[in-house]
């Protein structure tokens, strides 16, 4: 199987997953390259999946590729428990597709190629 190195080394490029894949969780819609975007948006998609699975299993899972970090402070939610108890019931009826990646054109400083990486509502 091909895929995107994103010149890193295979731990950098796995961090580089955990962390994109944590914030659009937490904030929903990120900004960054777009073949940042294409290469993490399978991570993003497997995690949801097992959100809605739900059980034990799919929870630890899930929280060995999540980082564990505030997604709200108000209610001091953390990123699994934003995925498993909002995003996850929010696609119950849908079977896949739940992200996309938007285009926005070229970085100012060295012209890659921007993307929006968001949840599909």
């Amino acid at each position: 199987m091909a895929y995107a190195k994103l010149g890193r080394d295979s731990a950098a490029r796995k961090a580089l997953f955990r962390d994109l894949a944590t914030d659009l969780i937490i904030s929903e819609r990120i900004q960054t390259t777009h073949s940042k975007a294409k290469a993490v948006q399978p991570f993003v998609e497997k995690m949801i999946t097992l959100a809605k699975r739900g059980d034990l299993a799919a929870r630890r899972q899930a929280a060995a590729f999540i980082r564990n970090e505030v997604a709200d402070e108000e209610v001091s939610q953390n990123a699994i428990q934003k995925l498993f108890n909002d995003i996850a019931k929010r696609y119950e009826e849908r079977q896949g597709g739940y992200t996309r990646v938007l285009k926005v054109g070229p970085r100012k400083g060295d012209g890659a190629e921007l993307a929006i990486l968001e949840l599909v509502k």
